[in-house]
């Protein structure tokens, strides 16, 4: 005579608690693949790999930074030249170089303002 068990054989058992789970079982590595795959797609992707996200806020105020800067200067330098030539042509020495200059800079001030609120327009816009 032979003893049966009742209790179920080792094989067809559910793994004890903290032990490993079978791994043979295809429907665990087809879980496990998906469970990576949105993983790396919830995981922001690291700047130093290639086609990763930049930040550009600080790239983007530089230039900014830089136009405003060159708008000041041009509006400047154009008022000073065309004083300087008034000043050539018709011999008023220090008038027109000097109310050219003065309007250069209003001129100047004017783009660098136009231009700051051109840039602060496109950072609210939703």
């Amino acid at each position: 005579m032979t003893k049966r068990s009742d209790s179920p054989s080792r094989e067809t058992s559910a793994p004890e608690a903290g032990g490993a789970p079978d791994a043979g079982d295809p429907a665990l590595s087809e879980r496990l693949q998906r469970l990576n795959a949105a993983l790396d797609k919830a995981r922001p992707k690291d700047q130093s790999q290639p086609g990763g996200s930049r930040d550009t806020s600080s790239s983007s105020g530089m230039a900014l930074a830089f136009r405003l800067g060159s708008e000041f200067v041009a509006g400047v330098l154009v008022g000073a030249a065309i004083g300087w030539g008034i000043d050539q042509m018709f011999g008023l020495a220090p008038w027109g170089i000097l109310v050219f200059t003065l309007l250069g800079f209003g001129a100047g001030i004017t783009n660098m303002m136009r231009a700051a609120g051109e840039g602060g327009r496109k950072s609210v816009k939703k």
